[in-house]
């Protein structure tokens, strides 16, 4: 499974992931990187590709 992950990949009906799980995901990525992804950017993290470019903008947003 784990080969087949790429940007398109869906982060609740391919992964399986809840919304719950999403949260967690969420305060997570906020904790590593030292982010805040507020409520519009989380809500556009729907795919792997999403993810990754809010966490990037939070990033970019930070310099």
């Amino acid at each position: 499974m784990l080969n087949s992950i790429n940007d398109d990949t869906d982060l609740i009906r391919d992964l399986k992931i809840n919304s719950a799980n999403l949260v967690d995901i969420i305060i997570d990525a906020e904790a590593k990187y030292n982010i805040e992804i507020d409520y519009d950017s989380a809500d556009k993290i729907i795919n792997v590709g999403t993810c990754i470019d809010v966490i990037m903008e939070k990033l970019n947003q930070n310099k």
